[in-house]
Formats: C-alpha cells, structure tokens, sequence
C-alpha cells in the first residue's frame, strides 16, 4: 500500500555568461556545471532506465540557461575547457610520479578518466546536445521537465506587470521550442511570489501605488499548472525576522503588503504534504503549488547536518593550482583548508548508500506517519539547486541514482512527477499566499538590501524607458529601429536577471556581478539612445552588431511579448 508520493525537483540555471569572460568567473560556470552535474544527472538517469527503473524525477531548466546549452559557442567552450582539464591532470601524473606522491598520483589519474569520460559522453552520447537527450527522457516517461521566468528575474520586485508577463511568456516560448510541447510546471525565480495587491515601488523617486496582478495570474494565463514554494509560505510568510528591520524599503515593502493583502479565510489545517489551489483572482483558473518539505531539505541543504559535510567526501573548496584539480576530503568543515586530508575515492561507495539509506528512510518515515493521521497518502516535495549535485557535492549524482532506486524498490512510497501528482490527486482547497522567497528571512533581504538597491534602481529606470520606446517604436517599419528595440529588450531581460542582486549580496563573485549589471545597463543606455535619435552613424551600427553578437540570447524573440493589456501601462 502506497503511503506516501515523492516529488524530487532539481532548478537548473546559470545566467547568461556566454562571451562574458571565462576564469574565474564567466563560461567555465558552465563548463563546471555541465562536466559535474548536467553530464552526470543524464547518465545516473539513463542507468536506472537501462536497469529497468523509472526515476521520475522534476528536472528544471531556465531558459537562459537552454539558451547557452543550445548555443554552438558553448560546445566549442566547454570542449576547450575539457582539453584543459585533461591536461591538466596530465601535468599532475607527471609531477606526482617524479616525486613518488602514489596516492595524489591515484586521484589524478581519476581526474584525468573523469574529464576523458565526460568529453566522449558529451561528443559522442549526447552528440554534443543536453537539451536533446532531457527532451527525449522526458518523451520516454522517466522525467518531467519544468520551465521557469526567461531570464530568472525576480519578479515580485519587477515594477511592470508587463515585465513579469514577459519573463513568463519567453519562458514557456523558449520551453516549448526545446521541448516540443507546453510546459506543465515553472520554477518561480527564488521560489519568490507576491499576491495581488496596490503596490508601490520600494526604491526610487516614483512613489506611485497600483494595482498589481499575483504571480500566480500570469501562470494561469500561460496554462502553467503548478509551480514550488517554501515551507514557510504556507504558514503564513512568518519566517521574518530581524531582516526587515535591516533595510528600511523592505520593511516599508512588507508593512504595504500587510495593510493591502486580502487573505482568503479557510477553515482547514494546512499541510506541506498536501497539494492546493492559489488563487489572487478568483475568476481566473487557479494554479497548484507544491511545498517544500524541510525536514528532507534539510538532511541535504544543512551545513553542519547535511550529507555533503561527511568527512570523506570530496572537499569543494581546496583546490591545486595550477589546474584547478581537487584532491583532499571534507575532512571537518571547520579546519583550515591546510590541514584538509587526501581523498579517497575507494572509501565513498558505502558511506553514498547509507546516506541514500537513510534518506529514504526520513521519506518512509514521514509517509507512514500522515498516512496513518490522516488516512491518505502524503505528498512529499522536495526542490533542490541541481548544481548542489556534483559540483558543490561530488558525490551527489552517486547518492541521487540510489535514493531513486531504494524507493522505487520500496512498496510503501512511490517516486511521482508534479503532472502524475496532479493527475492522481483532485485539487479542490483553494488557499491565499503571503509574498515570500526561499532566500534567507524568507522574503525579499537577499534581493533587495543596502549592497544592491541600486539595481533596482536602475531596473526600474531602464522599465521606464523600454515601455515608452516600445510603445512608440514596436509597430515601426525601419528594419534598423527594430532591430535596435530588440537588442533593447535582450538587454533589459539580461539585467532583470536575479543572480546579479543574489552574488553582490553573498559576496560569491560581487565584483563580476556588479560589473555585469553595469555593462548590461550601459548597453541598455547607448541603445535607447540610437533609438530616440532615429539617425545611426556607422559606429554605432558596429556597436549594434558586437552587442548581438555578444548577447545573442533569444535569437527569435517576439516582441509582442512586451505587449501587455490594453488601458493597463503598467
């Protein structure tokens, strides 16, 4: 008897960084991603299908990040990065068998049959194509895949519904041109969502307040049927705390939603392991959402108690340069990098299975104990970073292939896709959402806070500025106009994109994201100004085709999607 459904959802992005440098910060992104996660994700699948398993599994992937996957500049990049790292390894064998170094002499050779492997999977296997081979486990029926906003944008804090219309709409085109059908599931940037309510922009000189559409009636509209949440959104957007009293505009943010949200009254418990309805707007079909569970979360995602700080694990953050090659375990999170110890790979296997183990365990756990309190089955979901599995922790596809496995050989938990969940389960309970993230304080601080107000800023006068020259200029019949107006838009998407606010503030890679917000922005400047000038000197033409040839996301964009509704210019 089946007492529980497990919904695994791996978000896959990465912003755009083709032809924005490479090391360390740029396309070797990428190139990481691609090698120790995306490669490895593909072929963990593909073993269990020939093994004659169904890992159903929620795969997202951004559009951006199909953009780049898809793009012949990234298979030239991504083959020069492999022939690096082969070499790489090589120059260690070498160094190592000079000095008799036997075991760090083992894990190069490691290295260089993993980067060997790697390259020949994606040439020959995949044919040098990702998309095509999640698109054809999708059409096998072992996986589902999801879409997200086009370029990631943080959409609660865009100040144009017609900017969030957009990023939706280009989603589910750029979706359905890889997948060759309508998406069912989006990944809302940040698991961020805002309801409906009279909003004011929380940076800025314009104080205006208006009518602002929920998320959610955007995902209705482009028949998105469901999407992710955290926990704490189902229990009212508590998760607070002294996050708002940081940053004034965020505060005066949260107090506008609080005297402006309506909340639908329910008279039910509400419950992770439930699927419901959201709904801003009750005439319009409402979409589903699925909770993030956090006690399975968080045996991943913790620090100090999650699967990846096991002590033999490969460490993440030492490294031998030059090469980049990692050769030391985790050891004790807390140590120097100088006293990390040497890995070795011959002792992981076991500690990956009882990881697994007991993983599924919690799952079974968790199943069996709202089955039997509530006479029906529970629906556990739980999201993760995809990049977490490989790159951030090696051993991570490892420990996915046999989770997937323990639980399909279980007769008491089923793994399940978000479309067999809703095909399975009646959706009738129809609940209101409090604005929220899944970042840290659980709304908008990551986002929007005293390092990045500035982009927003500037995301609010670059929204300004498109609206006006789109309105003016989209029905233009001067093939130099549109052209312009397009690359605008391309710019204007690139800098809605939600990483740049997340790496300033985590200090991850600020300079690089601060000095990519900048370009985009100048860029985005420089356009606006050709176009309103109406006449265009040879220089600028030039500047014209280096942009699009450098950001050259979106090669088909319909500008219609920037369209809105009539009588609303917001």
């Amino acid at each position: 008897m089946t007492k529980g459904y497990f919904t695994f959802v791996l978000h896959s992005h990465l912003p755009w960084v083709l032809g924005h440098g490479r090391w360390p910060h740029g396309t070797d992104w990428l190139n990481e991603a691609t090698a120790e996660c995306y490669i490895p994700l593909l072929n963990q699948i593909i073993k269990l299908a020939d093994e004659g398993y169904h890992p159903y599994l929620n795969i997202g992937i951004t559009p951006i990040l199909q953009e780049q996957l898809g793009s012949p500049g990234f298979s030239n990049e991504f083959e020069y990065y492999l022939r690096n790292k082969i070499e790489a390894a090589d120059n260690d064998i070498k160094e190592f068998s000079k000095k008799g170094q036997k075991k760090f002499l083992s894990i190069a050779k490691m290295w260089k049959d993993y980067y060997i492997k790697i390259n020949e999977d994606f040439s020959k296997k995949f044919g040098g194509n990702l998309l095509n081979s999640f698109c054809q486990l999708q059409n096998q029926g072992y996986i589902e895949t999801m879409t997200s906003a086009a370029t990631h944008g943080y959409l609660p804090l865009l100040k144009y519904d017609r900017s969030v219309d957009a990023q939706i709409n280009l989603g589910v085109q750029v979706y359905k041109k890889n997948f060759g059908q309508a998406p069912n599931g989006i990944w809302l940037p940040e698991c961020a969502y805002r309801p409906s309510y009279k909003w004011t922009p929380p940076v800025g000189d314009d104080k205006t307040s208006y009518n602002r559409k929920g998320i959610d009636e955007f995902l209705s509209k482009h028949n998105l049927e469901y999407f992710i949440i955290d926990s704490h959104l189902l229990k009212g957007g508590k998760a607070i705390g002294v996050y708002l009293a940081r940053f004034k505009a965020l505060g005066n943010l949260w107090q506008h939603f609080k005297k402006e949200f309506v909340e639908i009254k329910e008279d039910f418990a509400k419950s992770p392991y439930e699927v419901y309805l959201v709904s801003s707007n009750l005439q319009i079909k409402p979409v589903a959402i699925f909770t993030r569970d956090p006690e399975t979360a968080l045996q991943v995602w913790s620090g100090d108690l999650g699967y990846p700080g096991e002590p033999r694990y490969l460490d993440f953050h030492k490294k031998r340069y030059p090469g980049g090659l990692r050769y030391w375990c985790v050891t004790d999170s807390k140590i120097d990098l100088a006293l990390k110890e040497i890995y070795n790979p011959d002792v992981v296997e076991d500690k990956i299975i009882n990881h697994a183990r007991h993983f599924v365990s919690l799952v079974k756990k968790i199943s069996t104990q709202y089955y039997e309190e509530n006479n029906r089955p529970a629906l556990i979901c739980t999201p993760f970073d995809t990049e977490l599995f490989g790159h951030w922790w090696f051993e991570g596809p490892n420990w996915l292939y046999y989770v997937l496995k323990f639980i399909e050989e279980d007769n008491e938990i089923e793994l399940a896709t978000g479309k067999t969940i809703l095909e399975k389960f009646g959706r009738e309970k129809i609940i209101s959402l409090p604005e929220g993230s899944w970042g840290e304080g659980g709304f908008h601080y990551i986002w929007l806070n005293q390092s990045n107000d500035w982009t927003w800023k500037r995301i609010y006068e670059a929204e300004d500025e498109f609206y006006s020259l789109y309105d003016k200029f989209v029905d233009s019949r001067d093939e130099k106009s549109v052209r312009i107006l397009k690359q605008l838009s391309r710019e204007l998407l690139l800098l809605q994109s939600s990483d740049w606010q997340f790496l300033i503030s985590t200090w991850s890679a600020r300079d690089y994201a601060e000095l990519r917000f900048s370009r985009h922005f100048e860029k985005f400047n420089q356009l606006a100004r050709m176009l309103k000038k109406g006449k265009f000197e040879p220089d600028e033409i030039n500047f014209l085709k280096d942009i699009e040839k450098q950001d050259n996301c979106f090669a088909d964009l319909d500008l219609s999607i920037f369209k809105g509704e009539q009588g609303n210019p917001h």
